[in-house]
C-alpha cells in the first residue's frame, strides 16, 4: 500500500450505501437476535423449572433451583460464550471470517433445539443435559461476536461504519424483546388451556404437568431465526480486507466485492500489493504492546465492568421486581401465571428501555462518536443506579413501583445508548486486520468474564441480609440495595477506563489500526536500504575506475 492506498479498500471506504450493506446487516443481525434470545430467555423460565423439579413437600413457598443449580443454569452459557469468543476470534484471523461464520450458526441451531430436550425425568438428569447443551450453545454464540463485528466493519464504508455495526448489535434488543413476547404467548396459551389454582391453595396442583413443555418450547424457539439465515450466511463472500491484507490476494478481493457491491475496481490490484518478506508484528510482541496495548486494556476493562452490571440486571430482573413488589408473591400464583407476569415485566422493560437505547446509538453514533456515547452511557448508568439504590426503601413502598420501573428502564436505555453498544463496535475498528477478530474476541471474552461475575455473584449478593428471609438454600447476602451500589461503582470504573479508548468516527480501518503507518515505515526502511546499496555500488565503481 504505502502512500498509495490499496484501491479495493479505498473503494469500500467511499462506497455509497447499497442494498448489500442492508443485507449484511440482516444476515449478521439475525445471528445477534438469536444470541440475545438464547442467552436471556433462560432467566425467564428458571422459576418455572424450579417449581417443576424442586418442589419441597409441605413448604410454604414454591420450589426453586438450589444455589449451585441456579448458578450453573444461568452461568454455563457464559462460560461457553467466553471460550467461543477466544477460539473463534483466533480462528477467524487464521482461516478467514466466512469459513468460520457458518460453523457458529450451525452450532447455535443444533444446541438451541437440544437445550429443550433432556435425558431421563430426574432433576439431576434434566439439569445436566440442559447445562451441557447450553455450554455448547454459548460456544457458538461466542464465535458470533467477533465474526459479526469484524465482517460488518470490513464491509462498511467509513462514513456510516458505526451505524452499520451498531445496527447489527441492535438486533440484540429485538432478541431480548422477542424472548419476552414468545414467553408471554406460550405461557399465556398454556395457562388458559390448563387451569390451575394458586400455590397457597394447592401446592401440587398449581404446577400442571404440561408446564414442562412450556420452558422447553421457549428455549427451542431460538433455533428458528438462526435457521432462517443459514443459507444466506453460507453465500456471503469473504471480506475484501481479509483477502487483501491477510490472504494477500487483492485481485480476489476485488472480484468478491464486485459480486455484491457496485464499486469501480481494477482487476490488476494485485500489482499494488507486492509480496513482502518483512515480518509483521504479532499479538504477543513489544510492537503490539506499544501501538495497541492501552487500546486493548481499554476495550477489555470497559466491557468487563459493563457486563457485570448489564447481565446482573438482565438475568435477575425477576428477583428485583419481586423484591419491590411489582410481581406478586409467588405463593399467590400458579406456575404458569408467575411465568406470564415475569415475562410481562421483562417485555415492558425491553420495549421501553432496552430497544430504544440500541436504536438511539444506531442513529447517533456517527454523529456524536463512540467515545462520547460511551462516556455518557456510563455516567447516566451510574446516576440512575444510585437513584435506585439511595432511596431504595422508598421504591419498595406500595404505590412507588412505577417510579422504580421507570428508573430501572432508564439504566437499560443508557446501557444500550452507551457502552453496551460501543464496547462491541470499537474493537472491530481499531486493531489491524490480521488481529482484528482475535482482539475483538479477547475484548468480548473479558465482557463475558464480567457477565459470569455478575450472574454468579449477584445471585448470592442480592439475597436478603437476614438469612431467614433469603431464598431457600442461599446464605445471607448484602441485599438488593447494596448490590445496586456495587453495580454503580462498576459503571464509574467503566467511565474512567473509557479514557483509554480512541475515537474512530470517520476514519478508515487502516488509519485507526496503524496499518498505514506500518506500510510507511516499511517503505522508509526499503528506501534506506536501497540508498545504502546505491552508495556502496557507487563507491565500488569509483574505486574500479
Amino acid at each position: 500500500m504505502g502512500k498509495q492506498e490499496l484501491q479495493v479498500l479505498n473503494a469500500l471506504d467511499v462506497a455509497k450505501t447499497q442494498l448489500y450493506h442492508y443485507t449484511a446487516i440482516v444476515i449478521a443481525g439475525m445471528g445477534f437476535f438469536t444470541d440475545a434470545y438464547d442467552l436471556f430467555c433462560i432467566s425467564l423460565v428458571t422459576k418455572l423449572i424450579g417449581r417443576i423439579y424442586y418442589h419441597v413437600e409441605g413448604s410454604d413457598t414454591p420450589g426453586s433451583l438450589p444455589p449451585n443449580v441456579s448458578s450453573a443454569v444461568n452461568g454455563v452459557a457464559f462460560c461457553g460464550t467466553l471460550s467461543g469468543q477466544l477460539f473463534f476470534g483466533w480462528l477467524g484471523d487464521k482461516l478467514g471470517r466466512k469459513k468460520v461464520y457458518c460453523v457458529t450458526l450451525g452450532l447455535m441451531i443444533v444446541c438451541s433445539l437440544a437445550s429443550g430436550l433432556s435425558f431421563g425425568r430426574s432433576p439431576a438428569g434434566v439439569m445436566a443435559t440442559l447445562c451441557f447443551f447450553r455450554f455448547w450453545l454459548g460456544f457458538g454464540i461466542g464465535g458470533d461476536y467477533p465474526l459479526s463485528a469484524t465482517i460488518m466493519s470490513e464491509y462498511a464504508n467509513k462514513k456510516t461504519r458505526g451505524t452499520f455495526i451498531a445496527a447489527v448489535f441492535a438486533m440484540q434488543g429485538f432478541g431480548i424483546l422477542t424472548g419476552g413476547v414468545v414467553t408471554l404467548l406460550v405461557s399465556g396459551t398454556f395457562r388458559d388451556r390448563f387451569k390451575a389454582p394458586a400455590y397457597s391453595v394447592d401446592p401440587i396442583g398449581s404446577t400442571v404437568p404440561q408446564a414442562d413443555y412450556v420452558w422447553r418450547l421457549i428455549l427451542m424457539f431460538g433455533a428458528v431465526p438462526a435457521a432462517m439465515t443459514f443459507y444466506s450466511r453460507m453465500r456471503m463472500p469473504e471480506t475484501a480486507r481479509y483477502t487483501a491484507l491477510v490472504a494477500k490476494n487483492a485481485e480476489r478481493a476485488a472480484e468478491d466485492m464486485a459480486k455484491v457491491l457496485q464499486v469501480d475496481l481494477e482487476k490488476n490490484n494485485s500489482t499494488i500489493m507486492e509480496e513482502k518478506t518483512t515480518k509483521q508484528f504479532g499479538l504477543f510482541t513489544k510492537s503490539f504492546a506499544r501501538r495497541h496495548g492501552l487500546h486493548l486494556l481499554g476495550t477489555t476493562t470497559t466491557w468487563f465492568v459493563l457486563d457485570i452490571a448489564f447481565y446482573s440486571q438482565n438475568l435477575f430482573q425477576k428477583d428485583i421486581f419481586s423484591a419491590v413488589g411489582w410481581i406478586p408473591n409467588a405463593a399467590t400464583m400458579n406456575a404458569l401465571e408467575e411465568l406470564f407476569k415475569i415475562a410481562r415485566a421483562s417485555t415492558l422493560i425491553a420495549l421501553c428501555g432496552t430497544v430504544p437505547g440500541y436504536w438511539f446509538t444506531v442513529a447517533l453514533i456517527d454523529v456524536i462518536g463512540r467515545f462520547w456515547i460511551q462516556m455518557m452511557g456510563f455516567f447516566f448508568m451510574t446516576v440512575f443506579m444510585l437513584g435506585l439504590a439511595i432511596p431504595y426503601h422508598h421504591w419498595a413502598l406500595p404505590g412507588n413501583h412505577i417510579g422504580f420501573v421507570v428508573m430501572y428502564g432508564l439504566t437499560f436505555f443508557f446501557a444500550n445508548f452507551g457502552p453496551n453498544s460501543t464496547t462491541f463496535i470499537v474493537p472491530a475498528e481499531i486493531f489491524p486486520a490480521r488481529l482484528r477478530s482475535t482482539c475483538h474476541g479477547i475484548s468480548a471474552a473479558a465482557g463475558k468474564a464480567g457477565a459470569i461475575v455478575g450472574s454468579f455473584g449477584f445471585l448470592y449478593a442480592a439475597q436478603n441480609q437476614d438469612k431467614a428471609k433469603a431464598d431457600r438454600g442461599y446464605p445471607a447476602g448484602i441485599g438488593v440495595r447494596n448490590s445496586l451500589f456495587v453495580l454503580a461503582a462498576c459503571n464509574l470504573l467503566g467511565l474512567l477506563f473509557t479514557l483509554l479508548v480512541p475515537e474512530s468516527k470517520g476514519k478508515s480501518l487502516e488509519e485507526m489500526s496503524g496499518e498505514k503507518e506500518e506500510e510507511e515505515e516499511e517503505e522508509m526502511k526499503e528506501k534506506t536500504t536501497l540508498m545504502g546499496k546505491d552508495g556502496d555500488d557507487k563507491e565500488i565503481a569509483s574505486i574500479s575506475f
